[in-house]
């Protein structure tokens, strides 16, 4: 008779082998009742030795107790989006762009998979085992859902003959259609309110703090990509990936499912643009017999190498898109259109409609744009309209039904003044949009003030929409520095209306009811004027950010920051010094440079110092312009005086960016004994090369670029 050990490991593997039959490969080979006899015997043995118990084992994958809550966690490389395209032409626009990129004429092979339409999620295996899942969150940092993503029995908890060391894999949790509708018909049997579809539920499911409840809903998991460190893999040859993983996406797709964890199986290599093409053609109507929802085809460059001369854009990989499918589309009424004014001073049309159920939900609003898209579709207040949910996601107006128009329905003619400072509006001459000059407006105001106490700016926990009215109402908060002289005695007796409600608390006169003022409280504007105090404190970045600089984004502020160190360094830039920061671009230095010169801002960041607001520091010795700033410099080949990792180091140090592939963006190629490809590439781009004299002379001297002897 086996021992107990020996019979647990040999129970383990093959119900491992019969979950990746079952959930992977979808041809089990034994029937329920055989394999829940297996799961039974591991539990039964580890109950009398629980000391064999280990945290991969099948039987670990529920909790028992509820979690208190999620904590965050860093991918180990950030989780970007992908730029869309809805059309055949845009397909090829993508193509074109791509084989620009790479300088080639000829076609680029892709790969294309169908795009899940569920919630993205970052798997992490140590040496083959689960260690923890992560959601997408901002693309940097998610939440923690572990115990949850164990509860999924398509995910293995243990993978076969995976790389040693950190893997991150990388897929999509979603609700297969049958589990949903059965989902949706439990809660309607018991009264609680339906999901409007199954990438919602899929959310709310594995967001929830009870394990056992995600474990019963039936999620399942495909995944499509992986990540690990690099140089953890290298084998030997210079111009080869360093983290182990295939040179090819298709490779890496195999390798994946050999791992033992679940992959779409209808992804497909296609050599050139027109194969993709087909390929998403094929799916626009047979998607609806699938098993799952999908909402479009991702297609990626299959190259490795390719990928890394094309790069990232702020948001984007260039070396990939995700083609939409023809939206979904309703007919409701048009009742009004009304315009909004943003922090910006903006002032967009917005439709009201008449409330129509499209692809899951609701849809009473939807973006007009601007005045010109107006008349260029000759949409009218009153009108019946065609309603699409772009990308099966964000709803627009695509044309009205001229059929049914009422005779005489007046065109919409776009409001003079501003709808809530009643200031003439503006139109600059290059722009499509109306804005409110008025920097004093309160909707412009009000906007600002949450974007600038929003959780990426100031992150001011407790400042929310109606606390911000009420503030801009009474004339209390005219501008950001006013925040930092709100007081606990000034809040506290702020009295907001509350709505009448059956068994509220409310005052009869006679038949009606009067709904009683809700005061604010000494325990609510305590916690706020400690959440704005602590504000003082933030990174410039921040408040670089939260200011609401025109153009300048999150990135962009982090870039400034670093670049300039203090307020007063970035308020003293000129165009030409701003431009040469990375992610600051003609656009973004000029917005940067007129926000600047504004009178009203240079008063506002006076104040806003006086009020105690951290202003940056400078910027330490080293950290200021460095004299290889700008330059992208590819290292091939071994060297004799230092190592190639050093060469990096002391490059990067000097403010270059050293890449790992060619490309005509390149400035120098250092070409050591026994150089590979690149020097080929470089000598065909016409990209200066040179040697590791040259690398040297340059350590030693790089303000003496460019040499002459390139």
């Amino acid at each position: 008779m086996a021992a107990p050990a020996d019979r647990i490991d040999a129970l383990r593997a093959v119900i491992r082998h019969h979950e990746e039959r079952y959930y992977v490969h979808d041809d089990p080979e034994v029937s329920d009742a055989e394999f829940d006899a297996l799961v039974r015997e591991l539990r039964e043995l580890e109950a009398a030795h629980p000391d064999l118990v280990t945290a991969d084992s099948p039987t670990q994958r529920v909790s028992g107790r509820p979690a208190e809550g999620f904590e965050t966690a860093v991918h180990l490389r950030p989780m970007l989006s992908l730029d869309n395209a809805y059309s055949d032409e845009e397909l090829e626009a993508f193509d074109e762009r791509v084989r620009k990129g790479l300088g080639t004429e000829g076609p680029v092979h892709y790969v294309a998979e169908l795009k899940i339409d569920g919630l993205s999620i970052a798997i992490t295996y140590e040496d083959g085992r689960f260690a923890r899942g992560v959601t997408r969150g901002d693309g940097v940092i998610g939440e923690d859902v572990s115990s949850n993503v164990r509860t999924i029995q398509p995910i293995p908890l243990r993978l076969k003959n995976a790389p040693d060391g950190r893997l991150e894999v990388r897929g999509e949790i979603y609700f297969p259609r049958a589990a949903f509708d059965r989902l949706n018909g439990e809660r309607e049997a018991e009264g609680a309110p339906l999901f409007a579809n199954p990438r919602n539920a899929a959310a709310g499911t594995l967001r929830n703090l009870d394990p056992s409840l995600v474990a019963r809903r039936g999620l399942r998991a495909f995944f499509y990509h992986a990540v690990r460190e690099d140089n953890v893999g290298s084998r030997g040859d210079a111009e080869a990936p360093t983290d182990g993983l295939p040179e090819t996406h298709a490779s890496l797709m195999e390798s994946l499912s050999s791992w033992g964890l679940p992959v779409e199986k209808h992804w497909t290599r296609c050599a050139g643009i027109d194969a993709v093409k087909t390929f998403c053609a094929s799916w626009a109507e047979t998607r609806q017999q699938l098993p799952f929802d999908t909402d479009g085809i991702v297609i990626k460059v299959d190259r490795r190498e390719e990928r890394e001369r094309l790069g990232f854009t702020s948001k984007f990989p260039r070396w990939a898109t995700a083609y939409k499918f023809p939206a979904q589309q309703a007919t409701t009424t048009l009742l009004r259109i009304e315009v909004q004014v943003g922090r910006t001073g903006a002032v967009t049309p917005l439709a009201v409609l008449a409330p129509v159920f499209l692809a899951g939900s609701t849809i009473q609003y939807a973006t007009l744009h601007n005045e010109d898209e107006i008349r260029r579709k000759d949409i009218r207040p009153g009108d019946e309209v065609l309603l699409e949910k772009g990308g099966d996601v964000i709803p627009k107006i695509v044309k009205p039904i001229l059929s049914t128009r009422p005779e005489g329905l007046a065109p919409f003619e776009m409001p003079a003044q501003c709808p809530v400072c009643a200031t003439a509006l503006e139109r600059p001459e290059d722009e499509v949009v109306w804005r409110c000059p008025n920097p004093s407006c309160p909707a412009r105001l009000r906007r600002s003030l949450e974007h600038f106490a929003g959780r990426r700016a100031m992150n001011i926990d407790g400042l929310g929409s109606a606390l911000v009215d009420k503030l801009v109402a009474l004339e209390l908060v005219r501008d950001f520095a006013d925040l930092y002289r709100l007081t606990v005695e000034g809040l506290a007796d702020l009295k907001f209306e509350a709505k009448a409600r059956e068994g509220g608390d409310e005052v009869e006169q006679g038949s009606a009811r009067t709904p009683t003022a809700r005061r604010f409280g000494e325990k609510s504007a305590t916690a706020l004027v400690t959440q704005i105090d602590n504000s003082r404190r933030n990174e410039l970045w921040r408040l670089i950010f939260g200011l609401g600089i025109r153009h300048v984004g999150e990135r962009g502020a982090q870039a400034l920051a670093e670049a300039f160190g203090t307020m007063q360094a970035v308020a003293a830039a000129n165009v030409d010094q701003l431009q040469a920061v990375s992610d600051i671009g003609p656009v973004v230095a000029a917005s940067v440079r007129r926000f600047f010169d504004t009178p009203a801002s240079t008063h506002l960041i006076a104040r806003l110092e006086a009020a105690g607001l951290h202003m940056g520091e400078p910027v330490a010795e080293g950290r200021g312009p460095k004299p290889l700033e700008g330059r992208t410099i590819v290292l091939t080949g071994g060297l004799a005086t230092m190592t190639r990792d050093e060469a990096a180091e002391r490059l990067t140090v000097l403010g270059a960016k050293v890449a790992g592939s060619v490309s005509k963006k390149t400035s120098l190629v250092i070409a050591g004994e026994d150089a590979g490809s690149k020097l080929a590439r470089a000598r065909d781009l016409g990209v200066p090369i040179g040697d590791e004299d040259t690398l040297v002379h340059l350590l030693a001297t790089p303000a003496t670029w460019p040499f002459d002897n390139l």
